[in-house]
């Protein structure tokens, strides 16, 4: 198993930006490609070359927010550009109220936070996952770390039960926290706030590591590739529905046994409250991994859903290996949910699954 050795390779090359103590973010940018096997590279030449700030307050001209210093960066460049953004300041916390959105023209853009307790960007669009992203990601090549990217409208609704908020107009709704579409892209320390559709995974190579993921259905979704280490995964169905509402947490969508999408958790922890399935199936190949994960009792004891494609389990790959805690008893599980052995996992390593051209080894630091 190469589990370790990827982890630790990943984790050696960013030890160093974790490090840099600046004091909001930092942003990179990088040509854009259209296609995800030919994500090119960022150059490193000149890399401390220049210096944007983005606030309310700091030095002369200062952008009055994220977006606006966004759309001042050239587009298709070939070098990493960094720059360090000032928040407005709540409460003691940096906290920015807007949509952020990266175009397919400027990748790999590097966005630093002081940490996802602090950093926060929030919106609170909702009905229409195209949008109602409070962060979207179109291109290759992106990196963010100790952010939290948050969906305030489900959460803001406080609400005793789900159909009393129909009877006043504001029923639950899908609100997305953040879209990614590009290869090649990654998030350290992050948190993902919602409900409903809050991580929208929706194409392309990604690594998530140490990441706070918080929702009730569908939570994470899409037809990324992606893995997730180490990430923690609360679940709130409890919270926000009427006792006996079955929640989701993943609902992956692979088309055909030839795509190379899915999602795979490795590590981390399920949690929260209320009952919620590990996933149900939003294409005829969904995938999923589970692999050394500990679930608490949130888990329901079905485990996984076929959802719009009853008949055709045996197409699935829905898999736990090696998971703990009370959540893993797999006895009540369904019938069909796949028996991984420990070998079936090798090409679902970092190294395998995302990572064959050692695009995580070539982050950019300071």
């Amino acid at each position: 198993m190469l589990w370790q050795s990827d982890l630790d390779a990943s984790s050696r090359q960013y030890s160093t930006k974790m490090k840099l103590n600046l004091p909001i973010f930092i942003f990179f940018i990088l040509v854009t490609s259209s296609k995800v096997s030919r994500a090119v590279d960022c150059k490193n030449e000149n890399i401390m070359r220049s210096t944007i700030t983005v606030g309310k307050s700091g030095p002369t001209g200062v952008f009055q927010t994220i977006q606006a210093a966004i759309d001042s960066i050239p587009s298709n460049n070939d070098q990493w550009i960094p720059f360090t953004s000032f928040f407005f300041f709540f409460n003691q916390r940096e906290i920015t109220i807007e949509k952020v959105t990266i175009p397919p023209e400027k990748p790999c853009i590097f966005l630093e936070g002081s940490g996802r307790h602090v950093t926060i960007i929030t919106h609170d669009d909702h009905d229409q996952t195209d949008t109602s992203a409070t962060f979207t990601s179109s291109p290759d090549n992106v990196v963010a770390s100790g952010i939290t990217f948050q969906n305030s409208y489900n959460r803001a609704l406080a609400l005793n039960s789900y159909y009393s908020s129909m009877a006043i107009g504001d029923p639950i709704a899908r609100a997305v926290a953040a879209r990614i579409y590009g290869d090649k892209s990654a998030f350290f320390e992050c948190g993902f706030v919602g409900f409903q559709d809050t991580l929208w995974d929706v194409q392309g190579r990604h690594f998530f590591k140490n990441t706070y993921i918080e929702g009730g259905v569908d939570f994470i979704w899409g037809s990324g590739q992606s893995i997730y280490m180490d990430c923690m995964i609360n679940v709130t169905v409890g919270t926000m529905l009427p006792q006996g509402c079955m929640g989701y947490i993943t609902a992956q969508r692979r088309e055909s046994a030839n795509e190379a999408n899915g999602f795979v958790f490795r590590r981390g922890s399920v949690y929260g409250s209320g009952q919620a399935l590990l996933g149900r199936a939003y294409g005829p190949y969904s995938r999923v991994i589970f692999h050394q994960t500990t679930f608490n009792n949130v888990v329901a004891p079905p485990g996984w859903g076929a959802w719009h494609y009853p008949g055709q389990e045996d197409k699935f790959t829905f898999a736990e290996v090696d998971c703990r805690g009370p959540g893993s008893d797999t006895s009540r599980r369904v019938n069909w949910m796949k028996k991984f052995s420990p070998s079936d996992l090798n090409p679902y390593t970092v190294s395998k699954f995302i990572n064959q051209d050692g695009w995580l080894n070539k982050l950019p630091s300071r």
